[in-house]
């Protein structure tokens, strides 16, 4: 059997993927910015937020779709992904505010790295152990 745990939570990513793409598109149409930042600071932070989220959600998801397939208990799956989850909307909701809280961030990405660094181990300990 497939994969079943990682494609939710990657679709629940999407979601948040569109809403930090409309939230960024908001700010360009409201401030007539179509190319680049225009030094706005709001729509640099937007911009940051979407292309963060864009550049660690893939290989978050990869990771875990391998971890899956590896048949680690769903219960792993399911804290991986939803620490990852939650991490990367206070990492977008901190990130965005002018007047940043770090909290807010550092928590986010404590929660990615941790996903990163737990899926990669699991990976390397199942194929070491022959699967």
């Amino acid at each position: 059997m497939g994969l079943i745990i990682t494609p939710i939570y990657a679709a629940l990513l999407g979601l948040v993927f569109v809403v930090l793409s409309l939230r960024t598109i908001h700010i360009r149409r409201k401030n007539k910015i179509a190319v680049g930042d225009g030094s706005h600071s709001q729509l640099q932070r937007a911009m940051r937020v979407h292309a963060n989220f864009a550049e660690y959600t893939p290989i978050a998801i990869i990771l875990v779709g391998f971890v899956e397939s590896l048949k680690y208990n769903t219960i792993i799956i399911h804290i991986l992904l939803s620490t990852f989850l939650l991490g990367r909307i206070v990492h977008a909701y901190g990130m965005s505010r002018i007047n940043e809280d770090f909290r807010f961030r550092v928590f986010g990405m404590i929660m990615t790295f941790n996903l990163i660094t737990v899926s990669s181990a699991l990976i390397i300990f199942k194929s070491l152990m022959g699967i």
